[in-house]
């Protein structure tokens, strides 16, 4: 009978071993699922893609819920959907999405107690605990931040969210400086929309902002044409620099889709809000 348990409890085991290896071994396949993503120019084919992909990675979260990797697609995966195919119509559904992307970066850092322990906190703790964590880091911090300062970006009404900007600017501090090239210079855009966005009453800075993004700039090169769209958008409409808002916008206009492969999606979507914002230039200026 003991040898009967043992066998049973062996093949039960041994199930549960192919099941996470072969779930694990899902890894590189969505990895490459997503760099496919990023290099697609149609907007509707990716659309259409990434919604039944996300469900997919949720399925698999559900089956291996501490897995790193599973969770940084879900939270890189919702920022994408909510910033590319919600924000410019449905602000809502760009909210619920955005929070969703926070939720799953979160639950990667805080596997981090201290971290998990200043969450809730004053600013200072908070800095102090962000210092503990490492660049190996910086994906998960980067998408978090993205997320959380998005939704707040989006929800201005929001007192107790605006309270939280300054843990976002943390978080993109900490990223800037552990790697400031991530995903194209990226915490530095972040930080020039925070400091753009900001009223000067409530600590904003417009000449940090314009730093920020001309290091974002020099970074990608002007590759990464979500740098040229939020310098428009975040500092030129806000210090009413008319002629830097036409020129940004130009120079998004005229980019090439193909000169960096991996962030031909990113630059399409830029190319779109692009001419929505300056359709808006009369009413902007």
């Amino acid at each position: 009978m003991k040898r009967i348990f043992l066998l049973i409890s062996a093949v039960f085991l041994l199930e549960g071993c192919i099941q996470t290896i072969a779930l694990r071994s899902m890894g590189g396949i969505l990895d490459n699922g997503l760099a496919a993503f990023n290099e697609e120019s149609d907007i509707q084919l990716a659309h259409e893609s990434l919604g039944s992909n996300l469900k997919l990675i949720e399925a698999m979260i559900k089956s291996d819920p501490e897995n790193e990797q599973f969770l940084l697609f879900a939270a890189q995966g919702y920022n994408s959907y909510a910033l590319a195919f919600c924000e410019d119509d449905s602000v809502d559904r760009a909210r619920v999405f955005y929070l969703r992307a926070k939720e799953y970066g979160m639950r990667v850092l805080m596997k981090n107690k201290k971290f998990k322990q200043a969450l809730d906190g004053d600013i200072t703790t908070f800095r102090e605990a962000v210092k503990t964590f490492s660049k190996d880091d910086v994906p998960a911090i980067f998408w978090t931040a993205f997320s959380w300062g998005s939704y707040v970006n989006i929800t201005r009404t929001d007192v107790a969210g605006l309270a939280d900007l300054s843990k976002v600017q943390v978080l993109i501090e900490f990223v800037a400086e552990k790697d400031p090239s991530y995903y194209h210079g990226g915490s530095y855009l972040f930080l020039g929309v925070i400091e753009g966005t900001t009223p000067k009453s409530l600590g904003g800075n417009p000449d940090k902002a314009k730093e920020y993004f001309e290091k974002a700039l020099t970074i990608n090169s002007g590759k990464f044409l979500m740098t040229q769209l939020y310098y428009a958008k975040a500092y030129a409409v806000n210090t009413q620099d008319q002629s830097l808002f036409e020129l940004l916008l130009k120079q998004v206009e005229d980019a090439s889709i193909d000169d960096v492969p991996e962030i031909r999606l990113a630059n399409v979507v830029a190319k779109q809000k692009a001419r929505k914002l300056l359709a808006q230039e009369n009413e902007l200026f």
